[in-house]
C-alpha cells in the first residue's frame, strides 16, 4: 500500500513537472523566429558596455544598497534610481520590441556584468538580478546561454508568462557582456 501511493506521487510529480515544460519548446522557438535577430542590437551593447565601465568598481555593499532604493521606490513618485533605466533609448527600444510582439511579450529588462538593470521596458521588483537564475544560468556562462523559467501567474503584468534569458555579447569582441529577461505570455504562444 505505501509503495503504491510512492509509486503514484512520483508519477503526479512526473507529470507536473512535464506540464511545467510543456512551454519551452514554444518560448524557444519565439526567442529563435523573433528575438535572436535584436538581441546584440547596438543600443542595447553601448547601454551595457556604459553601465559596465560605469559600475566597474562596485562592491557587494554598494550592490545592496541600490536594490534596497530601487525597491523602496516602486510605486513611489520619486524614482531616481529607477528613472535612469525606464528612461533611455534602450529602453525605449525594449518598449518598441513589447509592441511589436502583440500581446506576446508582457516585458523586457537588460542586465550589466553584475545582474543591476541597464534598460527595462516596465519596473522590475528590484534592481539586481545577480541573485536569481535569469542571470546566474545566462551571464556567466557564455555567449550563446538559453534559460528558460518556468511559467508562472506573473503578479507585475497580471498575466501567465514565462521569462527567457539570454546571455548578451559584444559582437565586435564576442565577450559576454550582460544578459537580458523577456516575460512570454504563455498564453499567446500556445
Amino acid at each position: 500500500m505505501k509503495t503504491t501511493a510512492t509509486i503514484a506521487g512520483l508519477f503526479c510529480l512526473a507529470a507536473t513537472a512535464a506540464a511545467a515544460n510543456d512551454y519551452a519548446p514554444a518560448m524557444q522557438s519565439y526567442l529563435d523566429e523573433n528575438v535572436s535577430a535584436w538581441m546584440n542590437d547596438p543600443v542595447l551593447v553601448e547601454a551595457i558596455k556604459a553601465q559596465n565601465d560605469a559600475h566597474s568598481g562596485l562592491d557587494a555593499a554598494k550592490i545592496e544598497e541600490l536594490d534596497q532604493a530601487w525597491r523602496a521606490e516602486v510605486g513611489g513618485s520619486d524614482t531616481p534610481t529607477i528613472t535612469p533605466v525606464l528612461e533611455n533609448a534602450a529602453a525605449d527600444f525594449l518598449r518598441a520590441k513589447v509592441a511589436e510582439g502583440g500581446g506576446a511579450i508582457t516585458e523586457i529588462f537588460v542586465m550589466d556584468n553584475h545582474g543591476l538593470n541597464v534598460a527595462a521596458s516596465d519596473v522590475t521588483s528590484d534592481y539586481w538580478q545577480g541573485d536569481e537564475a535569469k542571470f546566474q544560468k545566462t551571464y556567466p556562462m557564455g555567449a550563446g546561454t538559453v534559460f528558460i523559467d518556468e511559467v508562472e501567474f506573473d503578479e507585475s503584468t497580471q498575466t501567465f508568462q514565462g521569462q527567457v534569458s539570454v546571455t548578451i555579447v559584444d559582437p565586435a569582441s564576442g565577450e559576454a557582456i550582460g544578459a537580458m529577461t523577456l516575460g512570454l505570455n504563455a498564453e499567446a504562444l500556445m
